[in-house]
């Protein structure tokens, strides 16, 4: 058991560690470097290059780079952003709080009512709650994000006004003063991963009481209600673990479409306006770190799965 999970956190590094590889060299493949792309290939005189070049240390060898960049990268020191002066860490420190803040609170509304919709239209499969349930997550599955975001700031922000429209709280401010500008992000992100986590479970649920064992349970008279909570729930839930953390890494590397949509200061919105600013360094950084954090939360819903799962922890302890 110990040897699998250091396996896997070893294999889980020499991802990151490839990742931040591929990340470098593209962004050294590209045409120009970071100088002339914000000082612009064709308006900038030498003088200001070679200033620029010497102010960012690209004169050094790309490997020798690389070996400063991710082992300042391992200590939390991601480098300076393309003037010079700002370290990256303090720009991308406040967003990925505020993003972190964002999906913390959009999972805590949308999962629990994610995991008991799946249930109650598993249990009550093409009867009234179903259809009514799996009708409204199909709605809210199919129509884009960026129209259900349109259309709860009109109804909500501008018809009754009971919730301001976008968010003007600066990226710096406590998580407090974000209340309520944050309460319709949250509530469109609740709704898009609550529609999929939910068709997830239903499935889940439904072919669990469908399988043989539970059948058998039946014959022997075993209440019903016993049965679904000791024995169908905690083998259909498992499936939804890996659905689950594939929609905190989603929530967690910044939901570009929410935050630009809402103005929120999250990670989402700095990785397009350092594209748009063309801030090279801040968006290898922001790309490493989107990177780690899917890695880490399907190491965790792996881990999870196994460990609640006494099939596979049995045949992993057998290895």
């Amino acid at each position: 058991m110990l040897l699998m999970l250091l396996r896997r956190l070893l294999l889980g590094l020499v991802t990151v560690c490839i990742v931040s590889l591929i990340i470098f060299s593209g962004v050294e493949i590209l045409p120009g470097d970071a100088c002339t792309q914000y000082l612009g290939e064709y308006q900038a005189d030498d003088e200001l290059l070679s200033q620029c070049r010497k102010d960012l240390d690209l004169n050094r060898p790309a490997i020798e780079r690389f070996g400063d960049w991710a082992s300042g990268a391992l200590k939390g020191d991601l480098g300076l952003a393309v003037d010079g002066k700002t370290k990256i860490s303090t720009i991308v420190g406040d967003r990925l709080k505020n993003s972190l803040l964002l999906a913390v609170c959009a999972m805590f509304a949308g999962i629990p009512l994610a995991l008991l919709l799946g249930i109650i239209t598993g249990l009550w499969r093409d009867r009234m709650p179903d259809l009514i349930i799996s009708t409204l997550a199909i709605f809210a599955m199919t129509v884009p994000e960026f129209v259900s975001a349109t259309l709860l700031i009109l109804v909500f922000s501008i018809w009754l006004g009971w919730l301001p429209g976008i968010v003007l709280t600066s990226a710096g401010a406590p998580a407090a003063e974000f209340f309520p500008e944050i309460l319709l992000p949250v509530i469109v992100l609740s709704l898009v991963m609550c529609a999929h986590i939910m068709r997830m479970v239903r499935s889940s649920v439904i072919e669990v009481m469908a399988s043989e064992y539970i059948q058998m349970a039946t014959l022997k008279g075993v209440p019903y209600w016993q049965m679904v909570f000791s024995h169908a729930l905690p083998n259909a839930l498992l499936p939804a673990i890996n659905v689950v953390a594939l929609t905190i890494a989603w929530l967690l590397g910044g939901v570009v479409v929410i935050e630009v949509v809402f103005n929120y200061p999250g990670l989402g919105r700095l990785m397009i306006d350092s594209i748009s600013d063309r801030d090279l360094p801040v968006v290898q950084s922001i790309a490493l770190i989107v990177a780690s954090i899917y890695v880490c939360v399907n190491l965790a819903a792996d881990l999870l799965t196994m460990l609640a799962n006494p099939k596979l922890r049995t045949m992993y302890m057998r290895k």
